[in-house]
């Protein structure tokens, strides 16, 4: 009878697991999704996808040859065509307003249109509304950023003749937003004026074009926006701070949508992150589901930090991004199905993740947020965990911790990426997609971000810069890898192999057996991880 009694409790279990996975695999049901990415990276172009396929959705991406590269900016007459070839038939269509502008994000930084023909292409979405009306269109694009330091103006990442004044540029952008917003002193007032002489003419009537071009074009996707031609508009403060150009325009373009209404007009910090975001809101609208989401922050000044590149509290950017996903903020876990963990540094300061000062040493604030997401877990709560007491990687105290708790393959979602807001962005957009995946999809999901975020991002990268930098054929000025692509693919693959075998408890399913890495932009600072 025993036997009996077990063998029926081992179909019962196989039968749910069986459905569980078609669940997962089936929730899309073939759907098709038009997806114009940002660029041709791998975050803001197949992890993205990556995400809706585990769904069973079938998302549909230009053609290679028309995406943005670092070198090429795309090409916006060929993705428009591309676009409207494929409308007939599509669920939905996520689009990259500056792809489709000045054809993509460094492209939106160092092009030469003129304000007419980006009118032209602002003016192609009513087209494209009226010639498909039931096509819900979900636009995503970029303030343009604000120069940080010269280098930002290196390796064609904006114009060549800004090199030599970007730090005057970025001094000069946040004397101007204090002064608009009433807070610089006589003597901040003196020096703006001063710094206005001293830029060079021609680099400052070019700045203000481009940023007068790209502020119209905002605004005009934004009066769209209120007419219904876009069904969402998700605007991003790219590379900014809270005293800057792209803050001041943050400002004056909410502000100037203010009336829209936060359900069909967002604007937050960030730029890589907002394809994901629109991603996940364009698939929450298909199932017309609005899942609850509970955010818990770190001791210290948690939700009132102000991380760095960003241009408002990081608590304000969660909750607009929640909203902007899809989601609907709750005030408490018991009936969130997501509970979205934050952790940041106690007193507020975001450093780099290659700093020195990021060691597996546990830090004020550390332990306290492992407690607190071991807890969550073990209350059997969904949790994400977005890790942004770094900039540009993860936190190794935490993941340390994290380890040893042997959190790593019980959470939900994680990330550790680059900005903080492209880490809480993209994670929010995937987190609240998960629970549609069978645990196979969420493990590879989360691998593939403590790979990257943990792996490569806050160790590999430093440990590969050293070695490269010896190597024939890297280009010293530029920071191309040139000559030495293929040393970098594979001495890279063997710090990370190395490191995912010490620092990763892999869950039955997974392997690194295959594991290897790729720069497909020619730099160190993102790769394309293959396992």
């Amino acid at each position: 009878m025993r036997k009996i009694f077990l063998l029926l409790v081992i179909t019962m279990s196989l039968a749910l697991l069986t459905s569980s996975f078609a669940f997962a695999a089936n929730v899309g049901q073939g759907k098709k999704i038009l997806f114009v990415p940002l660029d041709n990276r791998p975050i803001t172009d197949k992890e993205t996808v990556d995400v809706a396929k585990k769904l069973g959705y079938d998302v549909v991406v230009p053609p290679e040859n028309l995406l943005g590269t670092r070198e090429q900016h795309g090409n916006p007459d060929g993705l428009w065509d591309w676009l409207r070839a494929n409308a007939p038939g599509a669920k939905a269509a996520v689009v990259s307003t500056d792809a489709l502008l000045y054809g993509s994000l460094v492209g939106s930084r160092s092009h030469e249109l003129t304000q007419e023909q980006i009118a032209d292409r602002v003016n192609r979405f009513q087209k494209l509304h009226q010639d498909f009306p039931r096509l819900p269109v979900y636009g995503f694009g970029t303030i343009l950023r604000t120069l940080l330091t010269a280098t930002h103006s290196g390796a064609g990442m904006e114009p060549e003749i800004y090199q030599q004044n970007a730090v005057k540029i970025y001094d000069y952008s946040k004397l101007r937003d204090k002064a608009d917003m009433g807070q610089a002193s006589k003597q901040e007032q003196r020096e703006m004026q001063r710094l206005e002489k001293e830029i060079a003419p021609a680099v400052m009537e070019d700045w203000a074009h481009r940023h007068n071009l790209n502020f119209s074009a905002n605004k005009s996707l934004i009066d769209l926006t209120g007419q219904n031609a876009l069904s969402f508009l998700f605007l991003g403060g790219d590379d900014g701070a809270f005293y800057s150009q792209t803050h001041y325009e943050f400002r004056q373009l909410r502000e100037y949508g203010k009336n829209i209404g936060k359900t069909k007009f967002q604007i937050t910090s960030g730029a890589d992150e907002l394809g994901m975001v629109m991603l996940c809101r364009a698939i929450l609208d298909d199932k017309r589901d609005i899942p609850f989401v509970y955010t818990a922050y770190n001791v210290g000044k948690g939700a009132d930090t102000i991380p760095s590149y960003c241009v408002e509290k990081i608590g304000d950017d969660v909750a607009n991004t929640i909203i902007a996903a899809g989601g609907m903020s709750v005030p408490a876990p018991q009936r969130a199905e997501l509970v979205f963990a934050v952790s940041t540094n106690a007193d507020g300061q975001t450093l780099e993740a290659n700093s020195p000062k990021n060691t597996i040493k546990p830090r004020k604030g550390t332990m306290p947020f492992v407690k607190m997401v071991k807890d969550f877990v073990d209350k059997g709560y969904p949790v994400a965990v977005a890790d942004i007491a770094y900039g540009n990687g993860a936190d190794n105290a935490l993941m340390n911790e994290l380890h040893k708790a042997d959190l790593q393959f019980k959470l939900q979602a994680y990330g550790g990426w680059n900005t903080a807001t492209n880490t809480t962005g993209f994670l929010l957009g995937t987190g609240l997609l998960t629970k549609w995946m069978d645990k196979q999809s969420r493990d590879e999901l989360m691998l593939a971000r403590y790979l990257e975020d943990w792996g490569y991002q806050a160790n590999v990268r430093q440990s590969l810069a050293s070695a490269v930098w010896s190597q024939p054929g890297f280009n010293h000025q530029t920071g191309n890898l040139d000559g030495a692509r293929n040393f970098a693919a594979a001495k890279g693959t063997e710090l990370l192999q190395d490191f995912a075998q010490q620092n990763i408890n892999l869950p039955a399913g997974l392997s690194l057996a295959k594991l290897h890495i790729t720069h497909p932009w020619n730099r160190l600072f993102e790769c394309e991880i293959f396992f």
